[in-house]
């Protein structure tokens, strides 16, 4: 089985997602295609979709712009599963707390951006993750804080009380970077566990 992941390249570099992805892939003896998507057309060809961090604002404004949001949406809605890290958390949010940001209201959740502080306040962190047997090595960078969460929300990680991993129904949203440690759990949770169960 070929799975055919898309990930989000509006702005920000993908290249260590693409990277994650191909190795929790390789953890399932599974191939993996990774496309780069910056325009309309590719998403409904993607098993798994993934919303990278960068700049929330440049991203949301680019994805509508394209015609890529409402594609977004559709994978959503037919319960294939999407990563959305840090900035990515930001737009599938349904409150940004930032009226530049026209969020995709998949995830009953209100963030507020760059709550953790700025580059220069990152930091690693060993994360107890539901689903995962040993901590996560979770690296904030300049991330965003989830104030609120919907009746619906499952929290699947805290941070000083704070919830920085959630889920609901096939979309995880992080406030941290997965994807710049060796460790591939979190593409594993969020991607191959619910592709391989529906092949």
């Amino acid at each position: 089985m070929t799975v055919r992941a898309g990930v989000v390249a509006v702005q920000g570099d993908v290249s260590e997602h693409a990277a994650a992805i191909r190795r929790a892939a390789d953890a399932h003896g599974e191939d993996a295609e990774v496309v780069e998507i910056r325009q309309s057309g590719t998403v409904p060809e993607c098993d798994v979709l993934l919303l990278p961090g960068g700049e929330s604002t440049t991203i949301s404004r680019l994805v509508h712009r394209e015609g890529i949001a409402e594609e977004i949406t559709a994978h959503a809605e037919a319960g294939k599963p999407i990563l959305a890290t840090c900035a990515g958390l930001i737009l599938v949010s349904t409150d940004a707390n930032d009226d530049r940001v026209d969020t995709l209201d998949l995830l009953d959740v209100t963030v507020e951006r760059n709550a953790f502080g700025r580059q220069r306040d990152s930091f690693e962190a060993p994360l107890s993750v539901t689903g995962l047997d040993e901590p996560f090595p979770a690296v904030f960078i300049r991330a965003p804080v989830i104030d609120s969460v919907g009746d619906d929300v499952e929290v699947l990680a805290e941070w000083e009380d704070d919830p920085v991993a959630v889920r609901q129904g096939p979309v995880v949203g992080l406030s941290f970077h997965p994807e710049l440690t060796d460790d591939s759990r979190i593409h594993d949770l969020a991607f191959f566990e619910t592709v391989l169960a529906g092949a």
